[in-house]
């Protein structure tokens, strides 16, 4: 891929800037900014080049159709504090705004189109609109990684019609992914978590000839307790799963990659209980696992020392009680004592990850915290993300 800090000259040009401002809103308020402040370093970079910009996002899933809560109205606020400028929302249909009808006022150097998933022809990935968007720019430019895996107009079609270049965050993300895919620093640790393991055995087949160790915590790890034929109480865990576990293991054993699950683990009655730290043989019908124990997290400890590389997707438990949090604390506190020491490369991601880490404020302390989801798993599961490969 191009990078947009390879071109040099971009003084005056009009840059069609695609990025994942995809927030959560309520009532027209912002109440997670977090994709608002990575996005910054592309728009500061952009600026101090003198391009002029025009920043096209999504918002939510309209399907098409106008919904007025689903405006870029409160972003586009948000983000003229955050850069101290003037930042015009392009309300009007997309579909009959002309390039000569941007930037009439020479002082105006952003604009930000409204959601551009109010036209049925972003989702469907229709040329005519992406050839029209591609008629507003000089440059196009991709810096919405977690929108890389969707085949719409405005990620992968619109590159055939503008000279087009991966963004700051985009090239992170993807630099990041490839030092835990490709080219990896040995030895090589996965941490997984959720709960259902369908939903990942993509990646974890895709992981186990390249990783040494992968550790099953949280939900996913109840299905290799009940595999193993170890009591799980009334614990959430994913049915008819026993012929996907199994070839795991057999994968595994093929490809010398050690398979860990917990040794002891935390539980309780109900989700609001108090924690009490049970060995896997003293599991009764009615508890729930909902954390792991103190011998499990030391063992994690042990293999995440070792290793040279982590990655880190799904908490260890039920951490929105703090009484099951600890697991999940530990682990970030681990990765981050080695980040720290410089001995270890570590990339985390997933909401609830992402949730954890903030909750002991140490997103700053791994090496990349991807806030991509969907994106996220399927590069890891080794899949083509059409808007990485439209840059290519």
């Amino acid at each position: 891929m191009k990078a947009i800090q390879d071109l040099q000259n971009l003084g005056g040009k009009r840059v069609l800037l695609r990025l994942d401002l995809n927030v959560p809103l309520k009532n027209g308020i912002i109440k997670d900014d977090t994709r608002i402040k990575k996005i910054l370093p592309i728009i500061n970079f952009l600026l101090e080049k003198k391009a002029r910009i025009i920043i096209i996002s999504h918002v939510g899933r309209p399907n098409g159709k106008i919904h007025n809560e689903l405006s870029m109205k409160p972003i586009r606020d948000n983000l003229e504090t955050k850069i101290n400028k003037k930042i015009k929302l392009l309300s009007e249909d997309i579909r009959k705004i002309n390039d000569k009808d941007l930037f009439k006022n020479l002082n105006q150097n952003v604009l930000i189109l409204e959601n551009i998933r109010f036209y049925s022809e972003e989702e469907k990935n229709d040329l005519a609109f992406a050839k029209h968007l591609a008629s507003f720019g000089d440059i196009y430019v991709n810096d919405a990684f977690s929108c890389s895996h969707r085949a719409h107009a405005s990620v992968a079609n619109i590159t055939k019609y503008l000279p087009s270049y991966a963004g700051l965050q985009l090239n992170s993300e993807v630099n990041a992914l490839e030092k835990i895919t490709n080219d990896i620093k040995k030895p090589i640790t996965c941490i997984i978590g959720g709960s259902k393991i369908s939903t990942k055995i993509g990646i974890i087949e895709n992981l186990i000839p390249k990783f040494d160790n992968i550790i099953f915590v949280g939900g996913m790890a109840n299905n290799i307790l009940n595999f193993k034929k170890f009591s799980i109480g009334k614990s959430i865990f994913e049915k008819n799963c026993d012929e996907m576990i199994s070839k795991i293991f057999d994968k595994s054993k093929e490809n010398s990659c050690s398979i860990i699950y917990p040794e002891d683990v935390v539980t309780g009655k109900k989700l609001d209980d108090k924690p009490n730290v049970k060995d896997l043989i003293d599991i009764k019908d009615d508890d729930m696992i909902l954390d792991i124990g103190p011998k499990t997290i030391k063992k994690i400890d042990s293999l995440i020392n070792s290793s040279k590389t982590i990655l880190w997707n799904g908490p260890a438990g039920y951490f929105e009680n703090p009484d099951f949090a600890n697991g999940s604390y530990e682990i970030a506190k681990s990765i981050v004592k080695n980040f720290k020491s410089n001995l270890i490369y570590s990339v985390a991601g997933g909401g609830d990850t992402i949730a954890v880490i903030n909750k002991i404020n140490a997103i700053n302390n791994f090496n990349f915290v991807s806030t991509a989801g969907g994106a996220f798993l399927e590069y890891l599961e080794g899949k083509i993300l059409p808007g990485i490969s439209a840059l290519k």
